[in-house]
């Protein structure tokens, strides 16, 4: 598993770079396997760490972004956090995990089925809009996202808001 760690606004040390990695490794390796890449933002907030840790693979993206007093505590939040995910979808990811995933692992646990269910479909008209333009009407609509084609670029984008009260744009990539 490749590991890539970085800061915000603050240093680490190198003994807990070396803590990191191994911990990613030693708790997430037989989920993923050595194909799969971790991503480790550790950042400062109000007195708190705060840990975002992303991992790819097989075209999936798992993420959970904890907060602690300890970087240590923060660490293993996030990573519980993001093994829970998997054990929660179990069934659906389980074919893009590698195959020994979950041999041996809690078989004693109760398997919890998820199914999801549409209960509505909605269509709607888009015009092209400035960014600006697309937070106002989300606001207005007192949505937490809004659907709209950006005017700069042609492309579908969605803008939403964020636990930190921030906006974020979502842009297609085409791979």
């Amino acid at each position: 598993m490749k590991t890539i760690i970085s800061a915000k606004k603050m240093n680490i040390p190198q003994a807990f770079d070396d803590y990191a990695t191994q911990r990613i490794e030693s708790r997430l390796s037989k989920f993923f396997g050595d194909d799969a890449d971790a991503k480790l933002i550790i950042s400062e907030v109000k007195n708190q760490i705060v840990i975002e840790l992303t991992v790819r693979y097989n075209n999936i993206i798992y993420r959970s972004e904890k907060s602690a007093v300890n970087k240590n505590d923060a660490l293993d939040a996030a990573i519980d956090k993001i093994i829970r995910q998997i054990r929660k979808n179990k069934t659906r990811v389980e074919k893009k995990l590698r195959d020994t995933a979950f041999l041996d692992t809690y078989s004693d646990e109760i398997e919890e089925q998820y199914d999801f269910e549409v209960v509505k479909h909605k269509k709607f008209s888009m015009r092209p809009m400035e960014l600006d333009e697309a937070i106002l009407q989300m606001n207005l609509l007192g949505h937490n996202f809004f659907m709209f084609s950006n005017a700069k670029s042609g492309e579908t984008n969605v803008v939403y808001k964020r636990s930190d009260g921030n906006y974020a744009v979502l842009e297609p990539v085409i791979e």
